[in-house]
């Protein structure tokens, strides 16, 4: 058994696609548009869905922007060096809500980023 993915519902499809491979350098993996049940899908990762997690990018017809509660914690991806890619991700546009930095308490170095919905993203240093 595997995770397979993670659905996160978004207010433009086109935007949060452009965020994940421009600014997070992930790949458009595949699309599908449902018009008859108002919803399209894309999924974005770093590798093949057969192989490994991927994130489904969900938009529901009609709807731009969700609450995002209480309860959502982020996502967790690792990176060889968390400062180089926070520095990527600025120059493409991202916003970097928590510089790289050791995590209190550790010696893990972190940092986070939100995505154009408000979603967060944790980078974390592993070689």
């Amino acid at each position: 058994m595997r995770i397979l993915h993670t659905m996160l519902r978004v207010g433009d499809l086109q935007r949060s696609i452009d965020f994940y491979t421009k600014v997070m350098g992930m790949r458009l993996l595949r699309t599908t548009d449902r018009p008859d049940q108002k919803y399209s899908l894309a999924f974005v990762g770093y590798g093949e869905e057969s192989e490994q997690a991927v994130i489904e990018l969900t938009y529901n017809y009609g709807t731009d922007r969700y609450d995002l509660g209480s309860g959502y914690g982020h996502i967790a991806i690792a990176f060889p060096d968390v400062k180089a890619t926070c520095d990527k991700i600025r120059a493409a546009g991202g916003t970097i809500t928590r510089d790289a930095g050791p995590v209190k308490g550790g010696t893990t170095v972190i940092a986070f980023v939100q995505d154009p919905d408000g979603y967060k993203i944790e980078l974390i240093e592993r070689s």
